[in-house]
């Protein structure tokens, strides 16, 4: 093999890492639904696509091919791609953890739920809502969107320049608190929900305590939140997504 091919093929190898690694951690693709044989297709696809445009950034990071070198680079590629992977996959984890919040705020925590992004299950509503954000992230095609982000991560950070630790953590911190404010904000209307109606059982059941209010109101309260999911649920959805292409076109 000459020279310039296995430099060629290492620069690929390269770019493989970086998309291999942030499609391990972006939602959908990182589902444990998804064969793991279509997400290696998937990556060894776009690579493929994306290498006539990113060949010419990375083949200068090879250097002169030396082993060391080579590992380095490979170690931050693989970095930067989970990185950028995880940076938006803590949206729809926020998003989970609030919707784990939002069943338990109206009563149905104890009905099972389906895991489709993670290997733990989760309450059905919790399930509803991230399969919902999910399948409107591809239907409304802002998986290209990060697609696009993840080739342009190359002009910020440029694979010969390698990682910086502390921008990759303030980075992850940053979004984490913008993703948990964001899931908040979607999840605050069943929380005021929740500390008004349980304010009142707590007062009726003071005022009457030989009657047993709080399992008799139980289905009320059920009944109550499913009507302002259904009232408001759409909208939830919505702003949850305003959110997150914001996040997507900043990048």
């Amino acid at each position: 093999m000459s020279g310039i091919a296995a430099e060629t093929v290492l620069a690929v190898f390269a770019i493989f890492c970086r998309i291999g690694a942030c499609l391990m951690l972006m939602p959908g693709t990182s589902s444990p639904t998804l064969p793991t044989q279509v997400r290696l297709f998937a990556a060894i696809a776009l690579t493929f696509g994306l290498s006539p445009l990113l060949l010419p950034v990375v083949r200068g990071a090879i250097g002169d091919g030396q082993p060391f070198g080579v590992l380095s680079l490979v170690g931050s590629e693989l970095i930067i791609g989970a990185a950028i992977g995880l940076a938006s996959r803590i949206y729809f984890l926020a998003l989970q953890t609030l919707g784990a919040a939002m069943a338990n705020a109206i009563g149905i925590t104890a009905i099972p739920g389906v895991s489709l992004e993670d290997g733990e299950a989760m309450p059905a509503l919790a399930s509803l809502i991230s399969l919902a954000a999910v399948t409107l992230v591809f239907a409304s095609g802002q998986h290209w969107e990060l697609l696009g982000g993840l080739v342009r991560s190359y002009n910020v950070w440029p694979p010969a320049e390698g990682v910086t630790a502390a921008i990759k953590l303030t980075t992850l911190v940053d979004r984490l608190s913008a993703s948990f404010m964001l899931a908040l904000r979607v999840a605050s209307p069943f929380l005021i929900y929740a500390v008004i109606v349980n304010l009142a059982i707590g007062l009726a059941n003071r005022l009457t305590p030989a009657i047993p209010v709080y399992f008799i109101s139980l289905p009320f309260v059920m009944a109550g939140g499913l009507i302002l999911l259904h009232q408001i649920g759409p909208e939830l959805l919505i702003q949850f997504m305003t959110g997150f292409v914001s996040w997507l076109e900043a990048q």
